[in-house]
């Protein structure tokens, strides 16, 4: 999966710059986890089982999924930094995480990130349903096999596919209430898919240089930045479309699509205009893409707070 929001450090990527003690070790387990990334995940799985209940979705479900759910992305996440433990010592982004600063041993991580997925799929299995369980298990595997090993190094298509992570936690949610997957969790799917690649590149954009020092072809490496920008604009209509078209198919109240359509708004306006800054001559970090990849976090709560709202109304 993509993973979210991160701070730059210029900080060298040495050994431990502290004390080893317990406090210490165990931080740096977290830390492998991706905690921030956690959090967005998590924001689109809660408000999916409230659509998915009709409102209040049982209490013990909810804690059981959110736990384990956890879990889950955590594996997910601490294989991937197992995976890209190269790349992210080249990277000012990335370099002060555990592995690139030797606080955690590349088999220790491994071993935790292992653990992590069985713990997690055990724990659906046994307190959920099986069909969590396997998609919980499905998403594990593709944002390491297929996104952290395969597509992430040989494509700039490597985000648009390797999204499909992020948006698991959608069905978990879904499957999670119901035992079945359906029309309305699709949507949010597909509202996650298109959602990810103009946040992921407009990040890329303002750390272009990690990424081409790492040898990462993210589309703001290798193509220009009028090309990254269409796309992402192409990307957020889809989107916000998308986000819209989950009135009619899950039959929400006029209250959704009527924060969706504000929040669509604004997000459009905000990509459109990069393209407006690039037009005028503005490139590289004059062209703010930050801006766009902060308001895309918000974006993306905000609508899905309507969706866990929305069913309370009706």
């Amino acid at each position: 999966m993509t993973v979210l929001t991160n701070r730059q450090t210029t900080a060298p990527a040495t050994a431990a710059e502290e004390p080893r003690t317990i406090v210490t070790v165990v931080k740096a387990y977290i830390a492998l986890t991706k905690p921030r990334i956690i959090e967005l995940l998590l924001i689109t799985t809660l408000p999916v089982m409230f659509l998915a209940a009709g409102g209040l979705p049982p209490l013990w479900t909810s804690i059981w999924v959110m736990v384990f759910g956890t879990l889950s992305a955590g594996s997910a996440n601490a294989l991937n930094c197992y995976v890209d433990r190269d790349i992210d010592q080249k990277m000012r982004r990335t370099r002060r995480r555990p592995l690139a600063r030797h606080q955690v041993s590349p088999k220790g991580a491994l071993v935790f990130g292992v653990v992590l997925g069985i713990l997690s799929t055990l724990g659906l299995w046994l307190t959920t349903n099986w069909l969590a369980a396997v998609l919980s298990t499905g998403a594990i595997l593709f944002y390491v096999l297929v996104y952290s090993m395969i597509l992430k190094r040989r494509t700039a298509q490597n985000i648009v596919w390797g999204g499909i992570a992020g948006c698991m936690p959608v069905l978990i949610g879904w499957a999670g209430i119901t035992e079945r997957l359906d029309w309305a969790p699709l949507v949010l799917f597909g509202v996650v898919f298109f959602w990810t690649p103009p946040h992921t590149w407009t990040l890329a954009m303002r750390y272009k240089d990690d990424y081409a020092a790492a040898e990462v072809p993210m589309l703001p490496v290798v193509a220009t930045e009028r090309r990254v920008i269409l796309e992402s604009i192409a990307y957020t209509w889809a989107t916000v479309l998308c986000s819209l078209a989950l009135w009619p198919v899950a039959g929400t109240t006029l209250f959704y699509p009527a924060v969706a359509a504000v929040l669509g708004a604004l997000c459009l306006w905000e990509v459109h205009r990069l393209l407006a800054r690039l037009n005028s001559g503005l490139t590289g970090v004059a062209l703010r893409p930050m801006r766009f990849f902060h308001w895309s976090n918000a974006y993306l709560a905000l609508l899905f707070l309507a969706v866990a709202i929305d069913p309370l109304l009706a």
